[in-house]
């Protein structure tokens, strides 16, 4: 698993960077440890599997950074959803499993990196694709709440593989 960022490091773009590295590789570890079975089964009200929520992740910090910052043309941005609409539920195709959700989670990861090498923090994200022009975020606060994302997925990992196994921590 990929280590905590240093507490002496200052520089904001490489906290952004080492802690998405970070909890994408707590997602892995927390969901390596599942049976087929316990990823795509829900033990909460609300519905969704672990495996759901992986995919969501993947589309979400694709929303965010390629769709958002890049302003690049993104396929099916919430294909991750039921009927494809950002209010609809999660949802797995029939081919989705856990090696090319997590492939696909990395190379995301990989993409943020090189989209925020080449930006300022400051800078907003571009109109066309999530944004339009009177309605954009800077590459800061998506930065932010990509984290924030991330963060309160992975708690949502740790009770869902609480009640599948028993194992707690950062596994």
């Amino acid at each position: 698993m990929i280590q905590e960022p240093s507490r002496a490091l200052t520089d904001t773009r490489e906290l952004h960077l080492g802690y998405l590295d970070y909890y994408r590789s707590i997602v892995e570890s927390k969901l390596r440890g599942l049976s087929d079975d316990e990823l795509r089964r829900t033990r909460l009200p609300s519905g969704w599997s672990p495996l759901e929520l992986l995919k969501h992740l993947v589309f979400m910090e694709r929303r965010w950074f390629r769709w958002g910052i890049a302003g690049e043309a993104v396929d099916g941005p919430w294909d991750d959803h039921a009927d494809g609409k950002p209010d609809g539920e999660w949802q797995l195709a029939d081919d989705d499993d856990l090696p090319s959700l997590l492939a696909a989670l990395h190379a995301g990861g990989e993409k943020t990196r090189a989209i925020l090498t080449g930006v300022e923090l400051d800078a907003a994200g571009k109109p066309g694709g999530r944004f339009t022009a009177d309605q954009t975020a800077t590459v800061n606060w998506v930065c932010f709440h990509v984290l924030e994302e991330y963060m309160r997925h992975t708690g949502h990992l740790d009770i869902a593989r609480e009640l599948a196994d028993g194992v707690i921590g950062e596994v």
